[in-house]
């Protein structure tokens, strides 16, 4: 059993220890790309978006709309870029679109 650690810590910071020591920070990550997409893309992007999933720093996005998919490649970068400062750091490097 781990002993009690009497320091006052704030509700974020123990989240933060938290997710740190059970090495739950790549799950959340997923959550969050997810929610990011949605967030950014808007309704009309999201109707046509079958799955948002995250692997090894690669972001799959699957379309139901090839002409839709064929437009979102033309802006590739501008899209990782923009999902990365929603997120606040550097998790997604390279984006493929099915």
């Amino acid at each position: 059993m781990q002993k009690r650690n009497h320091d006052h810590l704030s509700i974020s910071d123990a989240l933060k220890q938290f997710v740190e020591t059970n090495k739950l920070e790549k799950g959340l990550d997923k959550v969050n790309v997810a929610n990011a997409w949605e967030k950014l893309m808007g309704n009309g992007i999201t109707n046509y978006t079958n799955s948002v999933t995250l692997e090894r720093e690669t972001l799959y996005v699957s379309l139901s709309s090839s002409v839709l998919r064929e437009e979102l490649s033309y802006g590739k970068q501008k899209i990782i870029n923009m999902l990365n400062e929603e997120l606040g750091k550097e998790i997604i490097k390279k984006l493929i679109l099915r």
